[in-house]
């Protein structure tokens, strides 16, 4: 018996070995992006691009899958990989301990990437990485803002022209009009985001988690739509 078994009963064998071997690119394994890989990991996906350049905190332990007080001070990316293969021990993952920016974008190999997946936090980060994938035709999808917030049932799926309310939302839109890049998928809330006189975002265990697995559902959707 296969540890994905009730997932192929769901899909059909064929599809799901077709699926397996995509090989997706996922910038930032915290809150929002460590749910990502979880679930794509527990889908049947073996092939993996990790990158993030943090360690874990303690502070990260009310809502990053991968932070315990064991991991503390462990690369985000090493702990992701062992986890995931944990989960699968056919699975080929990179990791990437770096912070992706737009002046060392080229130090990235996307050669046959299938999906990007944008969790980080830094808006020139995440235009470079929209930008990238739009160069490349490779299906992106970004993470808006998860922090500040407190009720998961308020999150979507739409393209970035269609948001409301998400701050981060308003910024990206008017940068990628100035890209010339005329959609995005992306997971927003329509939750107003709780005052915060902190610099950082305030967070939870049950929000960036949520995100995370309607991305990831929305990666699985994308990629059996171009297999079946």
């Amino acid at each position: 018996m296969s540890q994905f078994d009730r997932f192929i009963s769901l899909i059909g064998e064929e599809n799901f070995h077709k699926l397996s071997s995509k090989k997706v690119m996922i910038f930032g394994v915290g809150g929002v992006g460590g749910y990502v890989v979880e679930a794509l990991a527990r889908s049947g996906i073996e092939n993996f691009v990790l990158i993030d350049s943090d360690v874990i905190e303690e502070s990260n332990i009310n809502r990053q899958i991968i932070a315990t007080l064991d991991t503390i001070g462990k690369s985000k990316v090493e702990v992701m990989k062992k986890r995931v293969l944990s989960i699968n021990s056919s699975a080929k993952v990179a990791s990437i301990q770096k912070f992706y920016l737009p002046e060392n974008s080229n130090e990235f190999d996307f050669s046959g990437v299938d999906y990007i997946i944008d969790c980080v936090d830094t808006v020139s980060a995440k235009l470079s990485i929209v930008s990238k994938a739009k160069e490349l035709n490779i299906p992106v999808i970004s993470a808006m803002g998860a922090g500040n917030k407190m009720d998961p049932t308020l999150l979507k799926v739409s393209d970035i022209y269609k948001t409301s309310v998400d701050p981060l939302c308003k910024v990206m839109r008017h940068e990628l009009r100035k890209l010339g890049i005329k959609e995005l998928k992306v997971v927003y809330s329509l939750e107003e985001p709780i005052k915060n006189n902190n610099r950082t975002p305030n967070s939870n265990a049950f929000v960036p988690s949520s995100m995370g697995l309607i991305i990831a559902s929305e990666v699985i959707k994308d990629l059996l739509n171009k297999i079946i």
